[in-house]
């Protein structure tokens, strides 16, 4: 039997000893998002592929900024503090020196609103990083306020959206969710569309929803515990593949589950708050991430960041979820 999938709702389902030790209940994490864009810094004739990692427990929430063979750094959102109220740092500036040559990073998330429990915030931030006093990368929905705060820089076309600014593409993102429930929700983008993502565990069936409508049920879960299928969404063809082994053996450790759309794998590298959480929680080795490397011949690639294949573009998008059962 699935413990994690015939659990009555609001029944906290276990996690193994090994992995929950690792953590007070102030380090546990509530939500780890990692992106990876597809951008060009400090004037470099190849792409520079740009990752951001997103980290929300309950004393901290913090990003981590990552560009190979020039700089890592993180930034806190919130002061470190277990008050209720805790404090968002005013707008802020940061040089980082790499080669001699004049990088910013610029970010904003004083009024930065989150979907619950998300690391990762969807409105009223931004964050920029310039060159040389000309804006390279910019995230975020507030442009003009940026702009206003920074006279002297000089900006990409502001008719221009936050995707399309300086050919900025994102290429994956990997998300690590917690909780106690039998549904795990996600947001993603397909084709440069938000879709809300909901997978369910129940009645030893395992579901896929998009946007509130169901796009696949799995029966007997506990003898396919991995699989593949295809679905569409707004008329794009999404593979799906989930591995649900440990849930099947012992209930602990994680879901992991793949949604696939074009022909490019690239996952971001782990860093910060993630490469911890990964170093710290017994963690096996899903061969379903392998099974979506591998799927078509044509050319699916799957690399760190500091290698990646150039032919990546806007219309491939990976998603790689892990859904952590926690007390």
């Amino acid at each position: 039997m699935i413990k994690a999938c015939f659990n009555q709702p609001n029944t906290p389902s276990s996690i193994s000893s090994s992995s929950g030790s690792y953590y007070s209940q102030s380090q546990m994490p509530q939500n780890v998002v990692t992106c990876i864009y597809q951008t060009q810094l400090c004037n470099n004739n190849t792409p520079t592929y740009l990752t951001l990692s997103w980290s929300k427990t309950l004393s901290s929430h913090s990003l981590t900024i990552s560009a190979p063979d020039m700089f890592t750094t993180t930034i806190p959102l919130t002061s470190p503090t277990l008050s209720l109220f805790k404090t968002r740092h005013k707008p802020k500036s940061k040089s980082i020196n790499h080669n001699r040559k004049k990088t910013k990073l610029h970010w904003n998330f004083t009024r930065a609103e989150f979907t619950q429990n998300s690391a990762e915030p969807h409105s009223h931030f931004y964050l920029g990083i310039s060159h040389n006093g000309t804006l390279q990368f910019f995230l975020g929905d507030l442009l003009q306020d940026f702009t206003q705060r920074h006279t002297k820089l000089v900006i990409f076309d502001t008719n221009t959206t936050q995707q399309n600014n300086n050919n900025c593409v994102l290429l994956s993102r990997r998300e690590h969710v917690f909780g106690t429930r039998s549904s795990y929700v996600s947001r993603a983008v397909f084709m440069g569309s938000k879709h809300d993502i909901e997978i369910g565990c129940g009645g030893g069936a395992l579901s896929v929803k998009v946007d509130g409508v169901t796009r696949l049920v799995v029966k007997r879960l506990a003898w396919k515990f991995r699989g593949y299928e295809k679905f569409m969404v707004d008329g794009v063809e999404v593979e799906f593949y989930w591995d649900v082994l440990s849930w099947v053996v012992n209930s602990n450790g994680n879901g992991v589950f793949v949604f696939q759309v074009g022909d490019g794998t690239v996952w971001p590298e782990m860093v910060g708050a993630e490469k911890r959480l990964m170093r710290k929680k017994t963690v096996s080795t899903s061969s379903v991430l392998q099974w979506a490397e591998e799927t078509v011949e044509s050319g699916r690639t799957s690399s760190s960041s500091s290698t990646r294949s150039s032919g990546s573009n806007a219309t491939s998008f990976s998603f790689l979820l892990y859904a952590w059962n926690i007390n």
